[in-house]
């Protein structure tokens, strides 16, 4: 067993971009102070850069509060389209189990982004910020991690309990010092991509994905809308495109004109890609955790870096404040490694097989694209083999040591594109409004990140399911009577939830366990808190079952949320 600390500590968090920010706010959200270092002598807020963020990233961000203004002022849009020259293959939407407040994808520039989450940081005296140190050796051991940072003032050492290093793919030099490789490939074409402001109708509530159009023959054109009238223009263009030679002979300007016409436009921000896919071999070296594209690269067709990223972010954070706090083992610190590195692998396979249509690298692979694109026009099944990238999306912790089996309710792989599986341990649970006692309004996954959160049927004990809890844990703990919150049913039927069952969801609002027994609920319990045995099936035993009285409040006082410091 790892070492328990009996109070808070202190985290570092080095890199102050979206994901280093996110990762920032959340811990302070636990009550953990936080350091956050970054090499730049002040923020650059220049280019979309990231722009397209999913709905479950949305919320995370609303848990800090900046998801609600994104989304506000960012283009909302339900509906990716993909062509073939002129011709339109299929229109992508997305399916939502449950009623989320939030619409699939919003685009909105990674400045702004940034913009946003920086106010939010200036508000929080737990986090403290300090550009202009750039970090140089990072050394740890069992009492803790110390940094060393270059500034303008000479050298500065920063000592905390633990640290996070987001700091983008500028990271080698700091993964060569933790012994981390980041093996994978690089891509030969590049990618063009242009901000312009134009007047485009038609164009401002959906993604558009082209191949092989006339005005970028044998390649592809991927057009984003985004705020005030803007949009993101992606072209893929050969390995020795020269940017600065066809702004010269103005050939970029009829590059754009071949897109929008004779409408008037303005270039906001442009720049030249080259696409890589890597990913470390390890997520968390002792002490020390990676985050985002400082662990895994990926190209951006499908929008998995920045969303993936978030949900480092917040796995991350929830770990360390268990940690911290004395909730839990250090060895919980482990699943955000076996966690995060299973999601950036499985993004890094979605990706390149993307990547590696829409660049083939073989003549199998250019003759399978062609006829590909060729029969998808008229044909269905090969319509389902165009990749013009498989969209953001939550991972699945359906493996995970932390999720227990649930042989009711097995995964059955990824579902088709745009839609999420049904409720399940190991799924995000589905997102609805729910009614507290007393009569306030709020929406599940936001009383779901406020520590683990018990959903009673009302076949269940809760005077057992109360004891048994606080016995199994010591962490945050809600528990309430899925009837109570869930007045009009919509919950309980997303979920499929049975009258004796108990569901067991975690501080990041995925579903650890659905069991019907005592028993069930102890070994579900003690696994999420890092110190139960691997995903297996829960054995089977006599439902619990008693009509008392609706109990909506806390557990107890002692590990209500308020009382142990949960998140704000």
């Amino acid at each position: 067993m790892g070492r328990r600390h009996t109070r808070g500590g202190t985290v570092t968090v080095v890199g102050n971009g979206p994901v280093g920010q996110t990762t920032a706010l959340l811990l302070a959200r636990w009550g953990i102070p936080v350091t956050l270092l970054d090499g730049r002598a002040e923020r650059d807020p220049i280019g979309s850069k990231a722009i397209c963020q999913q709905r479950d990233v949305l919320e995370v961000w609303d848990a800090i509060g900046v998801g609600r203004q994104l989304a506000d002022e960012g283009v909302t849009w339900g509906c990716a389209r993909t062509f073939h020259r002129d011709h339109e293959l299929f229109a992508q939407t997305f399916v939502d189990r449950g009623i989320s407040s939030f619409p699939p994808f919003v685009n909105i520039s990674q400045a702004r982004t940034e913009e946003l989450l920086d106010e939010q940081i200036a508000r929080s005296s737990l986090i403290d910020v300090r550009w202009g140190h750039e970090v140089t050796s990072v050394d740890q051991d069992e009492s803790g991690v110390t940094i060393t940072c270059r500034t303008d003032s000479g050298a500065r050492v920063i000592a905390s309990d633990y640290a996070v290093v987001a700091v983008g793919s500028r990271g080698s030099a700091l993964r060569q010092q933790l012994g981390v490789t980041f093996d994978g490939r690089s891509f030969d074409d590049k990618f063009l991509i242009c901000d312009i402001a134009a007047d485009i109708p038609g164009w401002a509530d959906e993604r558009r994905f082209y191949f092989d159009p006339e005005w970028n023959p044998g390649r592809q054109v991927l057009i984003h809308p985004c705020p005030d009238s803007t949009f993101r223009i992606d072209w893929q263009v050969p390995g020795d495109y020269d940017l600065a030679a066809e702004e010269r002979s103005g050939a970029l300007d009829a590059r754009i004109r071949k897109i929008i016409g004779d409408t008037d436009y303005r270039i906001v921000w442009k720049s030249v890609y080259r696409f890589h896919s890597r990913v470390a071999d390890r997520m968390r070296v002792d002490r020390v955790l990676l985050a985002g594209d400082a662990a895994h690269i990926v190209s951006p067709f499908g929008a998995r870096g920045l969303n993936s990223g978030v949900a480092d972010a917040e796995n991350a954070a929830w770990k360390l404040a268990f940690v911290l706090r004395g909730w839990a083992d250090e060895s919980l610190l482990e699943t955000y490694h076996t966690e995060r590195h299973a999601a950036a692998v499985e993004n890094i396979a979605v990706t390149t097989a993307t990547m590696d249509f829409l660049v083939p690298q073989s003549e199998d692979q250019h003759r399978h694209r062609r006829e590909v694109l060729t029969a998808a026009v008229t044909d269905s099944q090969a319509r389902a083999q165009v990749d013009s990238g498989r969209l953001a999306e939550p991972f699945w912790y359906i493996e995970s040591s932390l999720t227990t089996y649930d042989p009711g309710r097995p995964f059955s792989g990824r579902p088709d594109r745009g839609c999420t599986p049904a409720a399940a341990p190991g799924i995000l649970v589905p997102d609805t409004p729910v009614t507290l006692r007393g009569g306030g309004g709020t929406r599940l996954r936001e009383i779901a990140r406020r520590g683990i959160l018990l959903l009673v049927g009302d076949d269940v004990s809760v005077d057992d399911i109360r004891a048994a809890a606080l016995d199994a844990v010591h962490t945050p703990i809600r528990l309430v009577r899925l009837s109570e919150i869930d007045s009009i049913g919509v919950l309980t039927a997303a979920l499929g939830a049975k009258p004796g069952e108990v569901w067991v969801i975690r501080p990041d609002a995925y579903i650890a366990a659905v069991t019907d027994t005592v028993d069930g609920l102890v070994s579900a319990l003690r696994r999420l808190n890092g110190s139960g045995s691997p995903a297996t099936p829960v054995s089977s035993a006599s439902a619990v079952r008693d009509p008392d009285p609706v109990f909506g409040a806390a557990v107890r006082a002692e590990v209500s949320v308020d009382r142990v410091g949960g998140p704000r």
